[in-house]
């Protein structure tokens, strides 16, 4: 769904000379499935060995039905020209968090009100 929408919204962060980038621990062919099948024009990482995860502090102990196990927080950063964190959406919730980052970038860009 999260991916979908960005795909949706894609060009309001061309509008705004962002990149959208998704990464996650799923294998480089994965990705590729999953671009295709959802015809997405943004880059997915694969990060196997959650290297960036970890850099990033996402990699985490998840729980559910009483079984623990490590995997990434949905998270979304937004990074501006210099490389500099500027704004991090923690536990995202997929449904509409596309638009969410479009209205903040909107927001944050020179002249905006």
């Amino acid at each position: 769904m999260e991916a979908c929408e960005f795909r949706d919204a894609f060009p309001r962060f061309e509008g705004v000379h962002a990149k959208v980038i998704g990464v996650s621990p799923d294998s480089v062919k994965s990705h590729q499935k999953f671009k295709a099948k959802y015809d997405l024009p943004f880059i997915l990482l694969a990060d196997t060995d959650h290297a960036i995860a970890d850099a990033y502090g996402v990699w985490v102990e998840k729980q559910m039905f009483g079984r623990h196990y490590f995997g990434n927080a949905r998270t979304t950063f937004v990074i501006d020209g210099s490389g500099r964190i500027v704004r991090i959406f923690r536990n995202v919730k997929p449904e509409g968090h596309a638009e969410e980052v479009a209205q903040a970038l909107q927001t944050s860009q020179p002249g905006s009100k």
